[in-house]
């Protein structure tokens, strides 16, 4: 696989950073995951300018110019690893290699720019018949807001989905349903499709952005409105939104069925909508 680093277009193994990388001694940057398909890149102005955000709020040094480049990279990835299919592209910035202190490196210090692109077997099967969710405490940071690459919550959550034989894991702060561990969370309550609305606990989600988009196309009631946990047995439809996942039905949570405990219809006609938008870019390229 190629993948770009620095400046440069490498394969894999010879892709090597610092053992003084910020990003492996801290978990100092951040990263964004685009979904490509057809060999073009879905959404990646979005992309682009929540990475750009996240550049800004950390206070890492990276131009608008070397941000926008990372187009051109992506499509460049796409064709050098023939990835006509669907894919990932991956990209992270690090504050750098430095010396090991808890505050900035010197001024001037460059950034780590990675980049990389993977096929993807998109989980078809599992939407039709819908996925199994867990509720975890929220134990995150306060600033859910950036796609920063310290996950370890994320992880531990995801993984305690996984010995629980369960889909993904979703977050409730407080009583509240936040978002899972990678993806963005719908609930139907009350006869309206009701999301966390964005503060800085929850990830500002380019898939959570498009289904309220398709969501008001449809003229299908949507609200940025909290749902309680102890409200749960009174949700009839509930998905989860990602890059990977694109719209994935979720029929169970903490055991016990959602609705019919099958897929329901407002999450079929959203995901229709969705792909045919997916589609539509890959298939002008």
């Amino acid at each position: 696989m190629r993948v770009y680093l620095n400046g440069r277009y490498v394969d894999s193994e010879q892709a090597t950073v610092s053992v003084t990388d910020r990003g492996f001694l801290f978990g100092d940057g951040i990263y964004d995951v685009v979904r490509g398909a057809g060999g073009e890149l879905i959404e990646v102005d979005r992309h682009l300018r929540r990475l750009a955000r996240g550049v800004r709020e950390l206070r890492i040094t990276l131009d608008d110019g070397r941000i926008e480049e990372l187009r051109h990279i992506s499509r460049t990835l796409l064709r050098e690893n023939h990835l006509d299919g669907d894919a990932l592209v991956y990209w992270q910035v690090t504050r750098g290699t430095a010396p090991r202190t808890h505050q900035f490196p010197p001024a001037g210090t460059p950034p780590t720019v990675l980049a990389s692109a993977s096929p993807v077997a998109l989980p078809h099967a599992l939407r039709t018949r819908g996925a199994s969710v867990i509720t975890v405490p929220d134990v995150r940071w306060a600033r859910c807001d950036i796609k920063s690459v310290n996950l370890l919550p994320n992880i531990m959550a995801k993984q305690e989905a996984v010995d629980a034989g369960s889909d993904e894991a979703v977050f409730v702060r407080e009583g509240v349903i936040m978002e899972g561990a990678s993806s963005a969370a719908f609930l139907q309550l009350d006869g309206e499709l009701r999301t966390h609305p964005l503060t800085t606990h929850i990830l500002p989600s380019i898939s959570r952005e498009l289904v309220m988009e398709i969501a008001a196309e449809l003229n299908l009631p949507v609200r940025e409105f909290p749902v309680l946990a102890r409200d749960l047995p009174r949700v009839t439809e509930m998905f989860i939104a990602s890059t990977y996942n694109d719209i994935m039905p979720v029929v169970r949570i903490d055991g016990r069925a959602i609705g019919t405990g099958r897929p329901g219809p407002v999450t079929q006609q959203l995901y229709a909508a969705f792909a045919e938008r997916i589609g539509a870019v890959a298939g002008a390229h």
